[in-house]
């Protein structure tokens, strides 16, 4: 995508449509996207609860409601800059990609630049998703911006699967793990549970005396249907997925764990975004990403600058299981 214009709307316009690349979970569509005016957001929980009525006689006393409670938490929404700076130099000279006598443009160079700087957000946005199904929003190096647990005031459930032991009852496992999410989803639905594990998970889960059997019969099946293994093994009600993302070393997914929750679901997860802190955007809808280009003084090159002030959460954080294995 060649971008000649350095307007402000026009380079975010142009940015937000680059080709999407944050990921696996950005590919299942799990987090719905939801821009908001503030660098706040506040989410309201009633806690309504259903009960069977008891019939009495025509006439007579009905029951009564209980009172309905709410609760406001609120969660801040951190902001992500990251800056670049071209000078002439990184241009002059420079022969045109497949070309063999074209020069390049600073017009060009902005363009890769840019989308390059996407990519940069993009798997930002990756891992604060994953972070969010961990429970607790962070940034590479630990460093908390949002505890899920805290804010929601609920504790993290874990279920050892004890795969170093052969006669582990691996199945009810499973079920340990759907009853927990089940249970706690609250007025929200969902399609099925889906769990996304380290590799070392995965190759214990797949060699364990109780599932190997079954994925071999699968993965021939899948062999046999469509000519290579697609993703997901599905087994006691989990689809279980082997996820390796990771950023210069860092696995998304700490060895010998992995984190199964909900799909389906409509009112479970969000991604919120704030709105830029340029003049132009105070207090309107925030958008997935934002960009400006300036010129250095006397024209000396360009300085880049993109923004994308996003805070993917769960709701119902109870409705998340972390699984590990404790042999």
């Amino acid at each position: 995508m060649l971008i000649e214009n350095f307007k402000a709307a026009e380079l975010t316009a142009a940015i937000n449509k680059f080709p999407v690349q944050w990921g696996r979970i950005g590919e299942m569509g799990l987090f719905r996207d939801e821009g908001v005016r503030t660098t706040e957001v506040r989410i309201e929980e009633r806690s309504g609860s259903l009960a069977v009525l008891d019939g009495h006689e025509w006439g007579g006393d009905g029951t009564v409601a209980s009172k309905e409670e709410r609760r406001i938490r609120a969660v801040h929404i951190p902001q992500t800059v990251h800056e670049d700076v071209l000078l002439p130099a990184d241009v002059q000279d420079l022969r045109a990609f497949g070309s063999d006598n074209a020069l390049e443009t600073m017009e060009s160079v902005i363009a890769r630049r840019l989308q390059r700087m996407r990519a940069k957000h993009d798997i930002t946005r990756e891992w604060r998703c994953m972070g969010a199904l961990k429970g607790a929003v962070t940034n590479q190096d630990g460093s908390v911006l949002v505890d899920l647990w805290n804010a929601f005031g609920v504790s993290q459930v874990s279920v050892d699967f004890l795969l170093g032991t052969s006669t582990t009852d691996i199945r009810a496992k499973c079920e340990q793990v759907v009853d927990q999410i089940t249970d706690n989803l609250g007025d929200d639905v969902m399609t099925g549970v889906h769990a996304l594990v380290s590799k070392t998970f995965w190759q214990r889960f797949i060699t364990h005396p109780n599932v190997e059997k079954f994925y071999l019969n699968w993965r021939n099946a899948q062999l046999l249907a469509s000519g290579g293994a697609r993703r997901g093994f599905e087994f006691g009600g989990i689809v279980f997925e082997e996820y390796r993302a990771n950023v210069a070393g860092t696995p998304f997914i700490a060895a010998g764990e992995g984190h199964a929750f909900p799909i389906g679901t409509t009112d479970t997860f969000a991604i919120y975004y704030a709105p830029a802190d340029f003049n132009e955007a105070v207090n309107t809808i925030g958008l997935p990403f934002y960009a400006k280009v300036k010129p250095k003084e006397f024209d000396r090159g360009y300085m880049l600058h993109t923004q994308s002030n996003s805070l993917p959460i769960c709701k119902r954080p109870a409705a998340l299981v972390r699984l590990f294995s404790s042999n």
